[in-house]
């Protein structure tokens, strides 16, 4: 229960910054922590997951910059979270491993969703401050989360499933409402060219 509960945590952490959780989770390792794969822990590993964090967090910040940061850790954040998975099962070869490997990815995927979606509603906003305040946000919950899944895996499971409905229906329900007003803006649009 445990495994995969850490697992549904570490891809849902993926989904929204994938190299903030191999940095908890390397750190983890290193600091002797029971259940965390050792090739997380190694060097090379920490410094190109720090190397591209630092990346991630400035890019982040900027309107834009973003969406477009989104956009290409599509193919990313998803990976990362089925490959966790699969590391965390502690068998690659086993139904177990596969099963691990699917879960983080999916969930990976789906807070992937979330996250992208909802920072472009907020990239139609002319300032920064919402983006700055919108990641620092996720890196903060990320950060919270993934510690907390190190000692107590449920627990931090049962906030990242919450966080992932509720971030899955708001961004339906934006969604929905941008699809309402494309449609009448494009009405609006075409009214006066008939009338004339």
């Amino acid at each position: 229960m445990d495994s995969l509960a850490m697992t549904f945590t570490s891809g849902w952490a993926s989904g929204v910054n994938s190299y903030l959780v191999v940095l908890v989770l390397g750190i983890a390792e290193r600091l002797g922590v029971d259940g965390i794969p050792h090739v997380l822990g190694r060097w090379e590993v920490l410094a190109v997951a720090g190397f591209l964090y630092v990346m991630e967090f400035v890019a982040d910040k900027i309107p834009y910059v973003d969406s477009t940061w989104d956009a290409i850790s599509t193919a990313i954040r998803p990976t990362v979270g089925a490959v966790l998975g699969v590391l965390l099962a502690g068998d690659a070869t086993s139904l177990q491993g596969a099963l691990g490997g699917v879960l983080g990815g999916t969930t990976a995927l789906a807070s992937h969703t979330v996250k992208s979606g909802s920072r472009l509603a907020i990239n139609t906003s002319p300032e920064p401050v919402t983006n700055v305040v919108a990641s620092l946000g996720e890196d903060v919950t990320v950060l919270g989360v993934a510690l907390l899944a190190l000692h107590h895996p449920v627990i931090a499971a049962s906030i990242a499933a919450v966080l992932l409905v509720v971030g899955l229906v708001v961004l339906y329900v934006v969604l929905k409402y941008v699809r309402r007003g494309w449609r009448r803006w494009k009405g609006k649009d075409r009214l006066p060219a008939a009338v004339a």
